[in-house]
């Protein structure tokens, strides 16, 4: 796995989430501080929305260290997209406390199906981020990029149709989750210079190798989550045999979700479990896999990579 050098000299001294969140607050900031190697730095935002102040650098900023423990992460999704898209959301972009960060590379279309109709998804990337990095990208996230000021929530008045953008922080004291209706929206508002700011961190964590021009390695999951969903009866070919002998249509379970919702039946699969589909090449992901089930009815199977902090 790549180790990506500093560039940046970061501070000795910790800080704590009042004192971040006060610096910050009063300095609502977009402005991109200089780029490491292994980093992106900010884009544009898709119009001219009002800047905020630049923040000061802060000090050395405070945060887990372990392999499973998420510092910082994008996901997005919702809105009105094809039901495997939703089965298939995976965080755009994650750093753990160790420097690793696992990312979904930048794609300007989405793969097409192959000659059985499966799409196979781009792969994910992976590096190692030394802790000079890890605090320069805290630090943008924090400051110019606007989440150590932003609050929870910024949906109210949003789009019903469009998705959200969803930030993790658990750093420098803070540990929040900020969700974003629409952040490509950027509107004349009371939120404009927040959403500007979001704009640019977002913008940089979704071409975190700068269109592939940076070293990074393919990301390789021990581990996948299976998706059931049934189908309509249609026409065409049919549906493949059930796959496996240990494992049943049963053991694919709904579970609750965090919004309150039920996800489809899903289980954990492993790469043999994959290797049992006979499909090559699907380390980032498969979608349109249509399987018979034991009750008579046909399935489309959705399978995605799971990520260190998620459930064994």
């Amino acid at each position: 796995m790549p180790d990506l050098s500093p560039t940046l000299p970061v501070g000795r001294r910790t800080v704590t989430a009042a004192a971040l969140i006060l610096v910050l607050a009063g300095c609502g900031s977009t402005a991109a501080s200089p780029t490491p190697a292994g980093s992106v730095g900010p884009s544009s935002p898709p119009s001219a929305a009002p800047s905020p102040t630049p923040a000061p650098t802060v000090g050395a900023i405070e945060h887990q260290t372990g392999a499973t423990d998420v510092v910082l992460r994008l996901e997005e999704g919702g809105g009105f997209v094809p039901i495997d898209f939703l089965a298939s959301q995976a965080p755009t972009f994650t750093l753990y406390g160790d420097g690793v960060v696992v990312f979904q590379p930048k794609v300007e279309t989405f793969p097409q199906p192959d000659s059985s109709g499966v799409v196979h998804g781009v792969p994910w990337r992976t590096a190692k981020l030394d802790e000079g990095q890890i605090q320069e990208l805290l630090e943008f996230a924090l400051g110019p990029g606007g989440l150590g000021a932003a609050r929870e929530s910024y949906i109210d008045g949003g789009i019903a149709d469009a998705g959200n953008s969803i930030f993790t922080i658990d750093a420098g004291g803070l540990d929040k989750t900020v969700t974003i209706n629409a952040l490509s929206d950027m509107s004349q508002g009371p939120d404009a210079a927040a959403r500007s700011a979001f704009w640019k961190v977002a913008e940089r964590l979704r071409d975190f190798d700068r269109g592939g021009s940076i070293s990074t390695d393919p990301y390789q999951p021990d581990r996948y989550r299976g998706v059931l969903i049934e189908r309509e009866p249609q026409a065409g070919p049919g549906a493949a045999k059930w796959p496996w002998t240990t494992i049943q249509l049963g053991d694919f379970k709904a579970e609750a979700l965090p919004d309150g919702g039920t996800s489809f039946p899903r289980r954990i699969l492993t790469t043999g479990d994959i290797d049992a589909l006979e499909i090559a090449d699907y380390a980032g992901g498969l979608q349109n896999i249509v399987i018979a089930g034991s009750d008579g009815k046909s399935y489309t199977l959705v399978v995605r990579p799971l990520l260190a902090d998620e459930p064994r």
